[in-house]
């Protein structure tokens, strides 16, 4: 794919990130919880940080590896991001964060629906799974609603801050038969 997809749903615009969306994402990942939720966001988070992100996103659609879209409102405001990332094997993790001022509004049930959709229509994907920390059911809850099942616990999976978790991964297939 040589242009980045801009895809809309109801109330949001799912499209690439950009330079201007720094200023936002970094104001936003000032929460700690989003270091406590999730393996990849530091906190505190640095314009560094948020530079890195998308220098690495933009390389990994570059490479046919992945997408990174910002989430927007049809403002086109950034609110949050969500990624679906091509682990071989035609399977693709997704993953998200969605501002605190935003949350419980089902915007990640409805971005997350979307990348799905075009994950397995446009992209061919077979699998598409996600996986989240035990200490974060709202995030197992958004994979429920948007058709995953868990399909397993992995144990001792991750480690933060000297700790290992088990943690739950859900999955959805192109064909649910």
């Amino acid at each position: 794919m040589k242009n980045f997809p801009k895809i809309e749903t109801e109330r949001l615009i799912l499209s690439e990130l950009r330079e201007e969306d720094l200023y936002l994402i970094v104001e936003y990942l000032q929460e700690k919880i989003f270091s406590e939720l999730t393996t990849n966001i530091p906190y505190p988070y640095r314009k560094e940080d948020a530079e890195f992100w998308l220098k690495i996103s933009k390389e990994t659609f570059a490479a046919n590896k992945g997408f990174t879209f910002a989430i927007r409102n049809k403002n086109e405001q950034i609110i949050g991001a969500i990624g679906l990332h091509d682990e071989g094997s035609d399977k693709a993790e997704i993953g998200y964060w969605l501002a605190k001022p935003f949350w419980n509004n089902g915007y990640v049930t409805e971005a997350a629906t979307a990348v799905i959709d075009f994950g397995f229509k446009e992209l061919g994907f077979n699998k598409i799974y996600a996986t989240h920390f035990p200490h974060n059911p709202a995030s197992g809850k958004i994979m429920q609603k948007i058709g995953m099942e868990q399909e397993a616990v992995l144990k001792q999976h991750l480690k933060k801050d000297g700790k290992y978790y088990d943690i739950p991964m859900y999955s959805v297939f192109r064909d649910k038969d």
